[in-house]
């Protein structure tokens, strides 16, 4: 059975999703398709429109047949450790033949040949990236500054102009980035994304919108139903049903109070010590507070941004400080080390045949539940309490709810 692994979000899944899925299929020949997906925190530091199990929901009945999670220590990292974590989880599956990734540019040759020419950081490519970020921009702009400097230096004029800046260039160079480290044997595919860029607010289409489009639509006209022609009728479906129940949309608005708990009762040493708190950030947090126009989130990430923070670093960091997660429990050592489990969040029959086929073929441990473990996993642990804050949006959320992961089955379809 040929399986192709997609490494998606799904916030929520929509028709450009349904495109992509069926292109990976059409172009591996694939029998089955293997989704890693991130939890309830995402990779730009945001909360996900619905929960994790509503979106597998979406996964499966939208053609995958097994979805694994991507832990939140992955799942809310720049695009180096997202991409690390998540193509570890699909070579760890020993049933994953090939990655097939959505990228601006649609080409797999520029992006691979900069991939291996870069991936053990020779020299001079750490000097030209240290001699980027000293210019006092973004890591993400400074990364590309030194991967064009570098290529054009090594006589590859192609690769040297290759579009790093637009962010699923970007991402799926760190997943070709992971496979070279990781020396696995999973063949990457790419497929040009179509009529919607990857941050893309404007509608421009009848029936494709990006996932950020769909969720500012939603927010504004505070309807799920807004989505309709933009989403297959099943995802539509599950927003209305999550929405019904009292659990989403959800956004980080409803995270407000929390955070500015913490932000409040912490002094600017102690913030120093959450992850993402870096180059003086803590001090600017802490400046900030004081002259806030409002105790709201926007209000805050207006005033913190600059040219080298990004809102998507800002977001990242202040998740941190929300879910508790301290630089020490997150080091590049233990990152690297990788996930020391598979948990499943969903399947199909088909997906089943897969867990069988795992059972022989899996380098590490399947999950059906967070509960009783073969060993104590810390990864699997801040999941488990990134749920449970996650369900603080919800209406009436009891401990049942805060802590399903330990309650529930996987959704199985």
């Amino acid at each position: 059975m040929r399986t192709v692994g997609l490494i998606v979000e799904y916030n929520p899944f929509h028709n450009g999703h349904l495109y992509h899925l069926q292109q990976s299929v059409k172009i591996t020949k694939a029998d089955a398709v293997v989704a890693v997906m991130s939890g309830h925190f995402l990779q730009r530091g945001e909360p996900a429109l619905a929960d994790k199990w509503t979106r597998t929901e979406m996964a499966l009945r939208g053609g995958c047949d097994l979805v694994i999670e991507l832990p939140v220590a992955y799942s809310t990292q720049a695009a180096e450790w997202f991409a690390y974590g998540a193509v570890a989880l699909l070579g760890a599956t020993g049933v994953v033949d090939s990655l097939c990734f959505g990228s601006e540019s649609g080409e797999l040759g520029p992006l691979r040949r900069i991939a291996r020419a870069v991936a053990n950081e020779p020299e001079p490519f750490p000097r030209l990236l240290a001699e980027a970020l000293a210019a006092g921009v973004s890591y993400p702009a400074a990364y590309s500054a030194a991967v064009r400097r570098f290529m054009e230096a090594a006589g590859d004029a192609e690769a040297a102009a290759y579009p790093l800046a637009q962010p699923n260039n970007t991402l799926g160079l760190h997943y070709l980035l992971a496979l070279e480290r990781l020396g696995s044997a999973v063949e990457p595919c790419t497929i040009r994304r179509e009529k919607a860029g990857y941050a893309q607010a404007t509608i421009t289409d009848a029936r494709i919108a990006s996932a950020t489009a769909i969720r500012k639509l939603v927010a504004e006209r505070k309807s799920p139903a807004e989505a309709a022609p933009y989403v297959p009728a099943s995802t539509l479906e599950l927003l209305l049903r999550a929405a019904a129940e009292g659990r989403g949309p959800v956004g980080w608005a409803d995270y407000e109070r929390p955070l500015f708990h913490k932000l409040l009762a912490e002094q600017a040493g102690t913030l120093g010590e959450y992850r993402e708190m870096s180059e003086g950030l803590e001090h600017r947090l802490a400046r900030v507070l004081t002259r806030l126009p409002a105790l709201d989130f926007k209000s805050l990430l207006d005033a913190l941004k600059t040219k080298r923070y990004t809102r998507t670093k800002l977001q990242r960091a202040l998740l941190a400080v929300l879910l508790g997660h301290r630089k020490e429990w997150l080091t590049p050592n233990r990152l690297r080390d990788g996930v020391r489990y598979i948990r499943v969040l969903g399947f199909t029959d088909k997906g089943r045949a897969l867990l069988r086929r795992m059972r022989q073929t899996a380098r590490l441990p399947v999950l059906l539940s967070a509960a009783r473990p073969p060993e104590p996993y810390p990864f699997l642990e801040l999941d488990v309490r990134a749920s449970a804050v996650y369900a603080l949006a919800w209406r009436d959320a009891g401990p049942e709810e805060c802590f399903r992961d330990y309650y529930g089955k996987p959704v199985t379809l």
